[in-house]
């Protein structure tokens, strides 16, 4: 005889969680932007031991809000998460085990682990402002500092392979149509190692061509850092070029001829009149 179980007492249905596995597969304006955020925050987790399924997609950052923002994009139903860790550097994440995004992402040029052997990554011309935001967003940073009274603007973006920083320095400057910009080699240390980064910096005029390139007509973006250029914009500024901005090489190479002129004055008078 066949028992019939109260609608109460059956197991619940198990809610599927989904994400929109071809999402690396079409360029477009926010595949790009979360590819370039994906290389600074992101990584490929492979577990060699796992036949099936073996590769886990994870993107961290300290933004929640914007994390919503590109799980929206992912069409995600994922649980974003907080990552365990210390208490002062409060992090979330998007963590999803799925091989097919995973393996888009390798096709495009991101391995797991990454960090060390990122190789440059071809993106079509018409998404690279995007791509350029999301890198930004991730792995940039700009800022307002003043030198002896005059705001200046720094805007830069940092990398641990120097053959990616390389070649995305010249592609982006081709881009702002700017002579190409050096790259600064730095040493991060840590409590464990010491890691060798790289950087390009941009200042002032070349900084207002970032902002411009990358904001022009955008959806995603990092709040925080828009809002940096957007105050810069309204600051009111000394009414100087180009050519004459004043730097902080410039203004302490003065001081120091002043100081060197005062001395040798000082030893003339000396030498002529036996006084100072």
């Amino acid at each position: 005889m066949r028992v019939q179980v109260p609608p109460s007492a059956q197991m619940p249905s198990l809610i599927s969680k989904h994400i929109n596995k071809d999402f690396f597969k079409t360029w477009s304006s926010d595949m790009a932007y979360v590819l370039g955020y994906f290389i600074a925050d992101g990584c490929i987790v492979e577990n060699k031991d796992r036949i099936s399924n073996p590769y886990i997609f994870n993107i961290t950052s300290k933004d929640l809000e914007h994390l919503y923002k590109i799980s929206d994009s992912l069409k995600s139903s994922y649980k974003i998460s907080k990552k365990s860790g210390s208490s002062l550097n409060i992090a979330y994440q998007i963590q999803v085990r799925n091989s097919e995004l995973a393996r888009d992402l390798i096709k495009l040029g991101i391995n797991p682990r990454k960090t060390y052997n990122l190789q440059p990554i071809k993106v079509p011309e018409k998404y690279f402002a995007d791509y350029t935001r999301g890198f930004f967003d991730g792995d940039g940073s700009v800022y307002i500092y003043t030198v002896n009274g005059t705001p200046q603007i720094k805007s830069s973006f940092v990398g641990v392979s120097f053959n990616f920083i390389e070649d995305f320095n010249k592609k982006l400057c081709r881009a702002l149509h700017i002579p190409e910009k050096a790259i600064h080699k730095s040493t991060l240390k840590d409590s464990s190692k010491k890691l060798i980064q790289y950087s390009n910096c941009f200042y002032i005029d070349d900084s207002i061509k970032l902002a411009k390139f990358m904001y022009n007509n955008c959806n995603l973006y990092l709040e925080r850092k828009k809002s940096i250029f957007e105050k810069w914009q309204s600051i009111k500024r000394r009414h100087f070029t180009k050519n004459n901005y004043p730097s902080k090489v410039g203004w302490d190479l003065v001081r120091a001829l002043k100081r060197l002129i005062h001395r040798n004055t000082l030893w003339v008078r000396f030498a002529l009149w036996g006084e100072f």
